[in-house]
């Protein structure tokens, strides 16, 4: 079976060749990042977020903007759904996050995955078990879960485009203005979720990254998820999400980032 690096790319929606996104030339030194047409159809939002002086103003705002736009109840900001009171379903964001948050293989994140692969073009290496390549039984089972109706109602796709651009806003305006990447770790117990690209010495790898996984800033948080550390540099244009970026999010102890996969240079520690 090939390895997932051998996985083609697809189309995107970001105006760059899903090769150069994925590369470590572009992890390296990135260029900024914007779905088509989001911040053009969206201005009211970027509009208050101007006006944020910090990171709750900012969080407010997008908050806000979403219940408005999206008619969202945000007693799913909750994982019980509103404490057992039945309302109408509208498929939510924050749904897929905190399912994602839960499991990394769990349906709501083949729906995440899914959101990467048609806005980035990149397809994941890892769901569930290894994807060898499009159409083996591995990749179906993922396009199954990514497809399911459940999720895919509301605008859910445009829903995670504004979050995506949301978090960029704040990442350059609020977070980090003065740098193009933060440091990452990640906790492991071997790469079965990633592809070795190629290999420097004992510690120094480059890795092709599952095409969405979870990263923290504290490395004692990566220390309890696996006997080997990964330590990347992530540039900030592929991150889709902080989990301490939006003031409601439920699930925010383990300072978590949701990264968008390629190749990137790593750093590994084992114990």
């Amino acid at each position: 079976m090939p390895p997932p690096a051998s996985l083609p790319y697809g189309t995107n929606l970001v105006g760059l060749p899903t090769g150069l996104i994925a590369s470590v030339g572009f992890n390296d030194e990135p260029a900024p990042l914007h779905i088509s047409g989001v911040r053009e159809m969206n201005d009211p939002l970027f509009e208050m977020l101007a006006k944020a002086e910090d990171m709750a103003d900012a969080s407010d705002a997008f908050l806000k903007y979403m219940v408005a736009v999206y008619g969202l109840d945000f007693a799913q900001r909750s994982d019980d759904g509103g404490a057992g009171i039945r309302r109408p379903f509208r498929s939510s964001f924050l749904r897929l996050l905190i399912g994602w948050g839960y499991d990394s293989s769990s349906p709501e994140a083949a729906v995440l995955k899914g959101w990467v692969e048609s806005r980035f073009g990149l397809l994941p290496g890892f769901h569930r078990q290894p994807i060898g390549a499009v159409g083996d039984i591995a990749f179906l089972g993922y396009v199954e879960e990514r497809m399911a109706s459940g999720f895919h109602t509301n605008s859910i796709f445009s829903q995670l485009d504004l979050l995506y651009e949301y978090v960029q806003w704040v990442l350059a305006n609020l977070v980090y203005p003065e740098e193009s990447h933060v440091r990452l770790y990640r906790g492991v117990d071997g790469f079965h979720e990633h592809h070795v690209v190629g290999r420097f010495d004992r510690r120094h790898f480059i890795l092709r990254l599952n095409s969405l996984s979870s990263f923290t800033t504290d490395r004692w948080v990566a220390d309890c998820f696996g006997h080997t550390i990964l330590t990347v540099d992530v540039p900030l244009p592929k991150i889709l999400f902080a989990n301490t970026l939006l003031a409601f999010f439920p699930l925010r102890s383990e300072r978590e980032f949701w990264v968008i996969g390629g190749d990137y240079r790593v750093s590994v520690e084992r114990d």
